[in-house]
């Protein structure tokens, strides 16, 4: 079976304060990948002349320019896979635009450089000529839809479901590293860890549920995973978004409501009642042109976005996460008189009282 995987750069583990208990820990390590649901992610294609690398040549030293724009039938390929997970009614929602700095994710065609997606969030650390994806080879092929599925899920945030401590797989580790470090791969021994054997840690998955149907489920051939038994002789997803796909990306983006958000009104708390993983919507009409402050208080760990409306569009505008510390999630940013403003708060975890409020001021 020859086969051409996902290959993401090395995750760094997530970076917590030292001494928090192991809920607000699992919270904070799955949630902090995931979007605010209701945000639109805007998605380009590289089409410029100057798009691309440039990479050394082996033997004389020199350098060649290497394309990052994909043929119009690689791309349908992906906005096809846009559109699967889109219609699965999730609250996040896909925009192709045509302007770079417009958008968040941003998607190149570089062949050899591999398939791979910055995960969640992390693309937001990417600089405005930089890839969040990338794909590495003929997406048009049979079955490689699958790749366009795989990394759009990543985007979304979800990480690979085998290396899930929760999968129970024993590899035959070096058949793995020298399967892998053939053709067409050709993946160093560092990749291969860290994109196939590397355990998860239980806090940055999902819940507790192992799906070897999933579409971020990799394929093995004969050989490479020794137990269960019933794998030994390979394990083959079908490519496909699976039930549990399904179920676990509503649970993080569930369809957005129809009622609109209560207004948040300056120098008014508002009571949040939320449960771990819930979210709370809220719009904003400034009476005056300024800088404004927007933060939650209370013991909670929170992430709070603002987004400004633009031709009835929200684009993200501010947003700030308060990563487990003991500072609430608090941010600054100017709102103009006469625009509309959304405001939304998402609670990783809370302890002691519980009790925690939005404020805008």
């Amino acid at each position: 079976m020859t086969v051409r995987y996902c290959s993401l750069p090395p995750q760094p583990a997530p970076a917590l304060p030292p001494g928090l208990a192991d809920e607000r820990r699992r919270a904070l390590s799955s949630g902090r990948r995931m979007w605010v649901n209701g945000t639109v992610l805007h998605y380009c294609f590289f089409d410029g002349d100057q798009d691309g690398s440039v990479i050394a040549l082996p033997g004389d030293g020199g350098t060649r320019h290497v394309s990052w724009v994909g043929g119009e039938e690689q791309r349908d390929v992906v906005r096809g896979a846009f559109g699967q997970w889109q219609d699965l009614g999730i609250g996040v929602t896909f925009v192709e635009v045509a302007d770079r700095s417009e958008a968040e994710l941003r998607i190149g065609f570089q062949r050899g450089a591999g398939s791979w997606s910055a995960v969640g969030r992390e693309a937001l650390r990417a600089g405005r000529g930089e890839r969040t994806m990338n794909f590495g080879w003929d997406l048009t092929a049979p079955g490689e839809q699958a790749t366009a599925l795989h990394q759009v899920g990543h985007a979304l945030g979800p990480l690979h479901q085998h290396q899930s401590p929760y999968a129970g797989l024993h590899f035959d580790e070096e058949a793995v590293y020298a399967h892998l470090a053939g053709p067409p791969n050709f993946f160093s021994r560092e990749r291969t860890y860290a994109n196939v054997l590397r355990t998860l840690d239980a806090a940055e998955v999902d819940g507790p549920v192992w799906d070897p149907q999933s579409v971020m489920q990799f394929p093995f051939a004969a050989g490479m995973v020794l137990e269960p038994e019933q794998y030994r002789r390979g394990l083959h997803p079908p490519g496909t978004l699976s039930p549990q796909d399904k179920e676990a990306v509503l649970r993080w983006y569930p369809p957005a409501g129809t009622e609109r958000p209560a207004a948040l009104v300056p120098f008014r708390s508002v009571p949040l009642r939320l449960g771990p993983g819930e979210q709370a919507d809220f719009t904003v009409e400034p009476a005056e042109t300024r800088a404004y402050r927007v933060g939650v208080f209370g013991d909670a760990d929170c992430v709070v976005v603002v987004f400004e409306e633009r031709d009835g569009e929200p684009r993200f505008l501010a947003g700030r996460d308060d990563g487990g510390t003991s500072h609430n999630a608090r941010l600054t940013a100017r709102l103009v008189r006469g625009r509309r403003y959304v405001v939304r708060v998402r609670l990783y975890s809370g302890w002691g009282a519980g009790e925690t409020a939005v404020m805008c001021w």
